[in-house]
């Protein structure tokens, strides 16, 4: 559902910037138009021919307007006097004569004076030679175009879909209410989420509107300040999935007791020929599921996610017999929290089992774009980042990422100098060359780094002595 709504946003967001675009390129070329020929009486029939021509073109237009710098109509698509109207007063008006800028805006929806109809403004600036203030260039896109594309859009019974600017005025939503048109939403769950978490995501809110809890999906448009919303309701969400549940648990429970009544038929067959033989094979498949349960487990650390020890050993093992016959670089991180005992001591093992799944998660996130990585619990608060094919700059510069990262996690630590959780780091990196270097030669060297450049002082990344010297520090704001 999560997918469903993703899609339909990313629809209903195409839809409207490409509505948004085709009247705001209408526009563009109306405001060439003015500024280039005038405003005389065969350029204004030319430019109302124009007009007509692009109203007919674009299905969503409800009209298309020219103001002078008094908000009084100069030409227009629509057979309305010319004199009927001022639209001075218009929020979109105003916002042409105090703003220089020449860009397309969006207005606020409003009830047209010409056809008496909801819409939504597009409008542009024209300026006069000099570049002042000129008048207004307006496209007016009929809100039913809107809401006949959303009536076509499959949300269920209490589905809801919206169309809002940025600045938190509601353009249209369904289900349709003509008083929700030009509401404010600054206040309501899902503009925030949208202001504060991104231009796109998804999050379950209870509408402000009726109170419905919806899996939101909301989106930002490409090229104008408006956002779309679909949103599916979570009881319907459930609903579907309950029925699912039901009929597959009924067909699977169906299916065990046609399994369970051949596999009795066929014990009580064999138990009658040798009841050893039966108990033998039942220990022997028990046993078997029990290995590969062992098995999987034991190559996995339970605490933090990250492969183990044993799996590290056999991986460093098979790295470094790889690296020995390509003759490449194998490169070895050895992390370790500072002051790991004090945190522990200071904020309980429970804060220290979320630190350590905390850190765990961003190193294995940091180091996710190779698939030859590994990063493992070496031991306690200390963590191996296995690096194939890497050389010892490069992973001075990965294991750096890593301790700046972890700090700007800003997990406070009173018991840290820095006041927040920090990592040391020691790396090695080398060509291993046959019956020379050994597995643990990489091990010890990653560790000696390590434990030195906690004695220079902690929050910083040391390379082995063997290799070219790179000890990077903490900036000075740790």
């Amino acid at each position: 559902m999560d997918v469903a709504t993703s899609n339909l946003s990313r629809a209903m967001a195409e839809q409207a910037d490409d509505t948004f675009k085709e009247a705001d390129t209408a526009l563009l070329g109306i405001v060439e138009r003015v500024q280039h020929d005038g405003t005389g009486p065969a350029a204004l029939k030319r430019l109302h021919d124009a007009l007509v021509m692009h109203q007919q073109e674009l299905p969503q237009l409800a009209g298309l307007f020219v103001y002078d710098e008094n908000g009084i109509w100069i030409v227009n698509s629509t057979s309305a006097p010319l004199n009927r109207f001022n639209n001075a007063d218009r929020e979109y008006f105003i916002f042409h004569r105090h703003n220089a800028d020449p860009g397309p805006h969006i207005g606020v929806p409003v009830i047209s004076r010409s056809s008496g109809k909801w819409v939504i403004p597009v409008s542009r600036r024209i300026n006069k030679p000099d570049g002042s203030f000129g008048g207004v260039a307006l496209a007016t896109i009929d809100i039913d175009f809107f809401k006949a594309f959303y009536d076509s859009l499959q949300i269920g019974n209490a589905g809801a879909v919206a169309l809002v600017l940025n600045s938190g005025v509601m353009l249209i939503r369904r289900p349709f209410d003509v008083k929700v048109i030009g509401k404010d939403m600054r206040s309501t769950e899902l503009y925030r989420y949208y202001t504060t978490q991104g231009p796109a995501g998804a999050a379950f809110i209870k509408s402000a509107q009726d109170g419905v809890t919806r899996l939101n999906n909301y989106r930002g448009l490409r090229h104008y300040p408006v956002f779309v919303a679909a949103a599916l309701s979570k009881d319907e969400i459930l609903h579907e999935w309950w029925n699912d549940t039901i009929w597959h648990s009924v067909g699977v429970l169906c299916l065990v007791i046609v399994v369970g009544l051949f596999g009795w038929h066929l014990i009580r067959q064999i138990r009658l020929r040798t009841t050893a033989e039966a108990e033998l094979t039942l220990t022997h498949a028990s046993l078997e599921q029990l290995n590969q349960t062992l098995e999987r487990l034991a190559m996995q650390d339970g605490l933090t996610g990250l492969a183990n020890r044993r799996q590290f050993d056999i991986t460093l093992h098979n790295e470094f017999s790889r690296a020995t016959r390509h003759a490449s670089a194998l490169a070895l991180i050895m992390l370790d929290v500072d002051c790991f005992k004090q945190y522990n001591d200071i904020y309980g093992h429970a804060a220290g089992d979320d630190c350590l799944r905390t850190i765990s998660h961003l190193i294995r996130n940091l180091t996710a774009g190779r698939p030859g990585d590994l990063v493992a619990r070496y031991g306690g608060e200390e963590i191996a980042v296995l690096l194939p094919n890497t050389d010892v700059a490069s992973a001075v510069a990965i294991a750096d990422t890593i301790r700046s990262a972890i700090r700007d996690l800003e997990i406070e630590h009173s018991g840290n100098p820095t006041g927040f959780v920090t990592i040391s780091a020691g790396v090695d990196a080398r060509i291993p060359i046959r019956g020379v270097d050994e597995p643990t030669a990489l091990i010890l060297a990653a560790d000696k780094a390590l434990y030195e450049a906690k004695s220079e002082g902690r929050n910083r990344v040391l390379a082995a002595r063997g290799n070219v010297p790179s000890s990077i520090a903490a900036s000075h704001r740790d």
